[in-house]
């Protein structure tokens, strides 16, 4: 009787060893998918190519001026395991500091873990600027206009259809614009 009560025993001891065991399992498996699944990484957004259209550059001292349209290539990044859903927005274009275009950027969604791509097209004119600006002639004698870039994607990662965390991505390139080539250089982002 007592050899009964001791066999039982130890299959009971056994059994709650491997409920135990079993439990330590699951709850490692769900911290590292927690650490590594749903840690949420931050967006990039690049420009990848911008072309230049219709430049007019005109360099009298009086009023100096010009005008294109500028289509960028814009990529959003998104390295999460959960998709990528921003509203519209707009992205500016600026000559030393003050803003000379902007264009839209529609709503869209960037599948995780994967790049979206879209063109973005913004007219750029120097109507807005003071005529006064004499880097301006000097920029459009050399045929180099220096231009800057920004835009901020702001929307929600979804995770499994169950988590939504709110994220922006935000892009700022420079560029110069090569008024007699048409084309541009120096292109970087940060």
């Amino acid at each position: 009787m007592t050899g009964d009560k001791d066999a039982r025993r130890k299959r009971h001891m056994k059994c709650l060893a491997f409920i135990v065991a079993g439990v330590i399992a699951q709850t490692a498996i769900i911290v590292v998918f927690v650490l590594l699944v749903m840690r949420i990484r931050n967006l990039k957004v690049r420009l990848d190519s911008v072309t230049v259209e219709n430049v007019n550059a005109t360099s009298s001292s009086s009023s100096p001026s010009f005008s294109m349209k500028l289509t960028a290539l814009v990529t959003v990044k998104n390295t999460n395991f959960g998709h990528f859903k921003f509203d519209d927005s707009t992205a500016t274009v600026s000559y030393n500091g003050a803003q000379v275009g902007e264009g839209p950027i529609l709503k869209a969604r960037a599948k995780a873990r994967s790049t979206k791509k879209f063109n973005v097209t913004v007219p750029v004119s120097s109507s807005n600027l003071s005529t006064n600006s004499g880097s301006l002639v000097s920029d459009i004698n050399l045929g180099i206009l220096p231009l800057s870039s920004h835009a901020k994607l702001n929307g929600k990662i979804h995770l499994f259809k169950i988590f939504k965390k709110k994220k922006s991505a935000e892009m700022s390139c420079t560029m110069e614009v090569d008024t007699k080539k048409n084309v541009i250089q120096k292109l970087t982002c940060k």
